[in-house]
């Protein structure tokens, strides 16, 4: 599976950091947050270094399906049922100051994008309810958006809210322009350089990597979760996954950017294309690890396409991972008590495009003494967010519970022949004397590695349409062969012996 926006970004920058090499601030992470990070520290004329564990655009800026708007589904009417009309306020002026930056960067750098109408809308008469709270969310913190009795789109919808001038893109042309600009005002850039701890040391932090040790007086991690469990984010967060698809289509296309609020949850937009306006579609979230199939997901979602766009032929389908906050609202700002000098961004809920430039505006501006007005709304350690305590029982139980089920399932397995392989493209578990070891065939290899997630030890699962290793606990991920592809953990699988 691999993005429609899978082109790499050009990086001009050593091939590693010097040994003990010393900056005033690392940004760690290669997405919109980390980049954007970058920039504003760069052109402050800070000293910054930007570690990326893969390449730029790895994780989910380069898997989103890229709206840049402030009307996010039913975003402010869920963050209502927890939050204040003021908190409600201070997020969406956080979300128009990282639309604003965002745009005005665009247009000053020449890079394309499409300005268009986003729509949250209703598929059913629950639907239209949910439309109808959303709408008086927004008017209560003066966004100016419309109602729509009707859509008229070719597939099912009903009414729906409507914010016009939100904005459009292939993230890795923002990717690159941030990128450049960041190289252009002394940044470096450093990919294939993952950060595995981070310690204090004589006043810095000292980040460990496998090409060696990076100082700094001050760290940024923008790395989707936080690679610290300094702060226990993994307690307070929820991984999710969801799928998108592009397809050539022969037939007209409505302008807009559409977000279902009700079953099947889809996201419909369209992108530029060689031959016409490409079709973009996505839907199909769960929570990362326990899907019984992630590969039928992606067909439901490439059939309910097919369905109502009888032309649509698939070019590129993909997936992202977000995480959702227990009480709604991102977590931006120092890691925990004690650790200023740490800062950490996360808990976007889907939408990184405005959030993750908002979130590096606020980190950026602690750093350099200008924080918004907004940012204390974000605060990891706000007290408000003992409002989502209900909902981060309901997620750590979950998470013990699956801890439990996946050791009690190992327990019953006994390691089969060797000879006795997993179908092309499947993955089992089973236990090699008194450890469970993952065995799958990829292009008609079997591979082996340990079955244990390295951060908490929970019990791996196959993925079977993007044939990787995914913890039902927290979220990370591991490639067929057992290379780390996100966290928390910082570690690959081990291969048993």
């Amino acid at each position: 599976m691999s993005a429609l926006w899978s082109a790499r970004v050009p990086v001009e920058a050593p091939s590693r950091p010097a040994e003990e090499s010393r900056y005033e601030c690392v940004v760690v992470g290669g997405g919109i947050t980390g980049a954007t990070t970058a920039v504003l520290l760069a052109r402050a004329g800070l000293r910054v270094a930007l570690l990326e564990a893969r390449h730029i655009g790895a994780a989910a800026t380069g898997n989103t399906t890229a709206k840049l708007s402030v009307l996010q589904g039913t975003r402010l009417s869920t963050i209502s049922r927890k939050q204040s009309t003021d908190t409600v306020r201070a997020y969406v002026d956080a979300n128009l100051d990282g639309q604003r930056w965002l745009l005005a960067f665009l247009r000053d750098q020449g890079v394309a994008h499409q300005v268009q109408t986003a729509y949250t809308y209703a598929q059913s008469d629950d639907g239209d309810k949910t439309v109808e709270e959303e709408l008086r969310a927004a008017r209560r913190v003066d966004l100016p958006v419309r109602h729509i009795a009707q859509l008229d789109v070719p597939f099912p919808a009903r009414s729906a809210v409507a914010l016009d001038d939100q904005a459009q893109f292939d993230p890795m042309d923002v990717l690159a322009a941030l990128i450049a600009d960041a190289t252009a005002h002394g940044a470096d850039i450093y990919e294939n350089t993952r950060v595995v701890t981070v310690r204090r040391k004589h006043g810095d932090q000292i980040l460990h990597t496998a090409q060696g040790d990076v100082r700094a007086q001050s760290v940024v991690l923008a790395t989707g979760t936080p690679i610290l469990d300094r702060g226990a984010f993994f307690a307070r967060l929820h991984p999710q996954r969801s799928y998108a698809a592009a397809f050539d289509v022969s037939e007209p296309l409505a302008d807009g950017m559409y977000l279902a609020v009700d079953e099947p949850s889809r996201s419909i937009r369209t992108a530029p294309g060689e031959n016409g306006p490409l079709l973009l579609t996505g839907g199909a979230g769960h929570t990362v690890g326990r899907a019984s199939s992630e590969r039928a997901l992606v067909d439901d979602l490439i059939d309910w396409t097919t369905t109502h766009f009888p032309t649509a032929q698939l070019r590129a389908r993909w997936s992202a991972q977000d995480y959702m906050p227990i009480d709604e609202l991102p977590f931006v700002g120092q890691l925990a008590p004690g650790y200023g000098d740490i800062q950490v961004a996360t808990g976007f809920a889907k939408w990184g495009m405005t959030n993750g430039v908002a979130a590096a505006l606020s980190m950026s501006g602690r750093i350099l003494g200008s924080a918004p007005q907004w940012a204390p709304v974000f605060d990891p350690s706000r007290p408000k967010q003992l409002l989502g305590l209900p909902t981060a029982a309901v997620i750590n139980s979950e998470v013990g519970f699956e801890l439990a089920k996946g050791w009690a399932g190992t327990a019953l397995k006994s390691l089969l022949p060797s000879n006795d392989a997993p179908a092309e493209g499947q993955g089992v578990v089973r236990r090699q004397g008194a450890r469970p070891v993952g065995v799958c065939t990829v292009d008609g290899e079997q591979h082996s590695v340990s079955a244990i997630c390295p951060h908490l030890f929970g019990i791996l699962e196959w993925n079977d349409a993007e044939r990787s290793w995914d913890c039902p606990l927290h979220g990370s991920r591991f490639d067929y062969d057992g290379a780390l592809l996100e966290g928390p953990t910082t570690r690959s699988l081990h291969r048993p012996e």
